[in-house]
């Protein structure tokens, strides 16, 4: 018997996004055919949708980054949450407070989602295996492990360029050894068929 992956909640829905790893090709492919869905949202008079308005997403980012954490701020703006950037140098964090204390303590104020980034590997799964039921947890990198999001959306890209995945061949130049991001591409590329 195989055991449940923690990323889906009962009925096979996406319930955390925290690796690529166990995630199908339907899935995957379901995730790139919304995303092309949300890509006019930029280009409208009012850049927003109400998918998830009256959410509230909290951004963590125990680890420096310009890109992603504004990216998915914006992301979650457009799709009209409430977003909460909790600033790691001048929170609790800095006198100690645990990892586990933090997603307690912003689950209290009713927080839906969280967006980690954080330098250690598997961060994104133990705040999942702690959180509430209600809660769901993207990974935006953990140490060397996964980039999940940066993964996917490099996938994007090569969709719309390439217009499949079948007998593609990729080089990733880089320390691809340490490197979460190529971790995430091969994974995607893997299951997507390249």
């Amino acid at each position: 018997m195989s055991t449940p992956n923690p990323q889906l909640d009962g009925h096979g829905h996406l319930k955390h996004f925290l690796t690529i790893e166990g995630l199908s090709r339907g899935l995957l492919t379901e995730i790139l055919d919304q995303s092309e869905g949300f890509l006019g949202v930029a280009r409208q008079a009012v850049k927003k949708v109400p998918l998830c308005r009256g959410k509230v997403v909290a951004n963590l980012f125990f680890e420096t980054s310009t890109r992603t954490r504004t990216t998915f701020e914006l992301a979650a703006k457009r799709l009209s949450a409430d977003v909460l950037n909790l600033n790691i140098a001048t929170s609790s964090t800095s006198k100690g407070e645990t990892l586990l204390d933090t997603l307690r303590n912003l689950e209290a104020m009713h927080v839906d989602m969280f967006v980690v980034r954080h330098a250690s590997s598997g961060a994104a799964h133990f705040i999942a295996a702690h959180a509430d039921p209600h809660v769901s947890i993207i990974n935006a990198g953990d140490g060397r492990h996964s980039h999940p999001t940066q993964g996917m959306l490099d996938m994007f890209t090569i969709r719309r360029h390439k217009g499949d995945f079948a007998n593609l061949c990729v080089a990733i130049v880089g320390d691809v050894l340490h490197s979460r991001v190529a971790r995430s591409q091969i994974a995607a590329l893997n299951v997507l068929g390249a």
